[in-house]
């Protein structure tokens, strides 16, 4: 049996109403046609649901009995095609899964996580590090949040550009070139590269072909943290974001210099699935991190 669940609807205002017009002004409908839905209603139940008694209706005792589940009913199906978009962070509990590379971890995370423990002591963040290849997580809901430098291809995924970021030369301090470093001894340094597909090049070797100069490539590593590591130690140079990678270039004790060729600045661009564009708590989440990647 097919139901038309507008009958619903306006059984519960016949039986909050008592009658037939009342009805109609509340469902802002002309009288005959309540009247037609109530002779629905009744060959639908067999029941006369309203009975007339002199000038007024009464309800069955059926009608009676139904009345509170009617209007329980038609109150859900409100509330569930009318979704909440106030948000009590006091109360809210919900797990968040953010995926991104270590060095925007470290940046993000701690006045992430400091707004979130003061605002929303119920969520939970999860931090993945990135694949090595493409998965589908963020149109299954396996991550909620996805944080790069790639805009998304497919119309199903909503993205916001959250933060240009300028790319530096890193280096150990006492570096032979760390007072100056111009396009020829940049080349003639030895690079660690951070690729987490163990890519040897990156757009910055067509731009030094375009001046006739070639880097050596020393190695590429999964991490930012482990290429610090390595110029750490070495006379070798990483070039990275300045203000993402500012935490783990403090952390190590290294100093950065301008790059001596002109290199689009890094972006950084928040990815999440659509079906997340209208969840009050998934908004609530975007403009935290984008809070946090400003501060």
């Amino acid at each position: 049996m097919q139901l038309d669940l507008n009958l619903l609807t306006a059984l519960d205002a016949l039986l909050e109403e008592g009658s037939v017009t009342g009805a109609a002004d509340r469902l802002r409908l002309s009288t005959p046609a309540v009247s037609r839905t109530l002779g629905r209603i009744r060959r639908l139940t067999g029941d006369d649901i309203l009975v007339r008694t002199g000038r007024t209706m009464t309800p069955t005792p059926y009608a009676l009995a139904i009345r509170e589940p009617v209007s329980d009913l038609v109150r859900q199906a409100q509330a569930l095609l009318t979704p909440l978009r106030e948000l009590d962070l006091a109360t809210l509990e919900r797990t968040f899964t953010l995926r991104c590379h270590d060095a925007l971890v470290t940046s993000l995370a701690p006045e992430l996580l400091r707004q979130v423990g003061d605002q929303a002591p119920g969520v939970q963040l999860r931090f993945l590090a990135e694949t090595a290849t493409d998965t589908d997580d963020l149109r299954h809901g396996k991550v909620d949040l996805e944080l790069g430098g790639s805009a998304p291809q497919l119309p199903e995924f909503r993205s916001e550009t959250i933060r240009h970021d300028p790319l530096v030369a890193v280096m150990r301090p006492g570096h032979p070139h760390a007072e100056s470093l111009d396009l020829d001894s940049y080349a003639e340094q030895t690079h660690v590269l951070v690729s987490r597909r163990g890519r040897l090049s990156d757009p910055i070797d067509e731009l030094l072909a375009a001046h006739g100069l070639r880097r050596r490539v020393l190695a590429a590593v999964a991490t930012t943290a482990a290429a610090a590591l390595v110029v750490s130690r070495s006379d070798s140079l990483m070039t990275a974001p300045s203000l993402t990678c500012r935490p783990l270039i403090e952390a190590f004790g290294l100093v950065t210099a301008p790059l001596p060729l002109a290199v689009p600045d890094a972006s950084i661009i928040a990815v999440w699935h659509q079906r997340y564009e209208t969840d009050a708590a998934h908004a609530w989440l975007r403009g935290k991190v984008r809070e946090a990647l400003s501060a």
